[in-house]
């Protein structure tokens, strides 16, 4: 039988496969769920300083081919993940906890990641795919490499104090695919300090309209599209993400199968995060893919998967 594990910034993952920020990811319980049903690691919602209350229902809205959503990044704030969420996770932890993290202003980037630390995550996902406040036009620090290299140094800045007193967290930046060139951006975040990536968010904003009321579906009106068809553009961007950098990549986006998570693998990423999936597979989908994986090792005479990160070659 294949060896699943996976070593992703010296953090061990008994395989490859991570529940996507923001599915599922409320409380320590669900999270420890989702490691029950057989994924690698999990990873938070993005967590706020403050609590931030998000989008009104509906928020979401799916079909077999695409997931829409405007859920808002909603979270009770960092004082909820401090006194319960971790500690209740880390208590008996089963696998790896990725701390994801958010902000509308850079500066808030660095105070929410020394709290964080506090909580010992294995990793701290920087979330700088949403709305930049410090901008009157609303782009997010994703959008523009200066910004994301901005805040991948605050962020490194506020945990230097932390590293030299032996605590050493790795740092991966949460990249945007609705980007010109997102290899740029990757190179001006891993020339910043970040450890690795987390690509890519959602696309869009996308629109869904209910054509007998002839209204948008989501209250919001508009969300980032995911789902399966979203996959071979996600692909993309972990590959040109890859060949940028050369840095460990969570790759997300459109991830069903376990076919798919060697497909992500295959262009660079070394942990393939799925949130959506769970939405047509169910919870039990982990556990179905990771089988699928093992199959298909076996189908192949691969018996290790760090044979296939990265072998595929434009």
């Amino acid at each position: 039988m294949a060896n699943l594990g996976i070593k992703f910034c010296g953090v061990e993952f008994a395989n490859p496969t991570v529940l996507a920020s923001g599915i599922l990811g409320v409380t320590a319980s669900s999270l420890k769920n989702v490691i029950r049903n057989g994924a690698g690691g999990v990873t938070t919602k993005s967590i706020w300083l403050e609590e931030h209350k998000g989008h009104k229902n509906p928020t979401m809205f799916g079909t077999e081919n695409y997931f829409i959503n405007a859920v808002g990044l909603s979270d009770a704030g960092i004082e909820k993940a401090l006194s319960e969420t971790f500690p209740e996770y880390n208590d008996g932890k089963l696998a790896p906890i990725i701390a994801s993290i958010v902000a509308g202003k850079i500066d808030d980037f660095g105070l929410l990641a020394e709290k964080i630390s506090e909580c010992n995550p294995d990793i701290i996902e920087v979330n700088i795919s949403c709305p930049n406040v410090e901008n009157e036009f609303g782009k997010p620090f994703a959008c523009v490499a200066g910004d994301a290299a901005k805040v991948t140094k605050v962020v490194k800045k506020a945990l230097g104090g932390i590293i030299g007193g032996g605590k050493n967290i790795p740092v991966i930046i949460k990249l945007s695919p609705n980007v010109s060139n997102i290899g740029e951006i990757a190179k001006a975040c891993r020339d910043a300090g970040a450890d690795g990536f987390c690509a890519v968010n959602t696309f869009g904003p996308g629109l869904a309209v209910d054509i007998n009321t002839r209204m948008p579906i989501l209250t919001n009106k508009v969300g980032g599209v995911s789902g399966p068809g979203i996959k071979p553009l996600a692909v993309k961007c972990v590959y040109d993400v890859f060949k940028a950098t050369g840095a460990p990549i969570v790759g997300t986006g459109g991830v069903l199968t376990g076919e798919d998570v060697i497909e992500m693998m295959m262009v660079g990423a070394r942990l393939v995060g799925m949130g959506t999936m769970v939405y047509y597979r169910g919870v039990e989908g982990f556990k179905k893919v990771v089988s699928e994986i093992e199959e298909w090792c076996e189908k192949n005479g691969v018996k290790n998967l760090e044979e296939i990160i990265g072998t595929v070659k434009i």
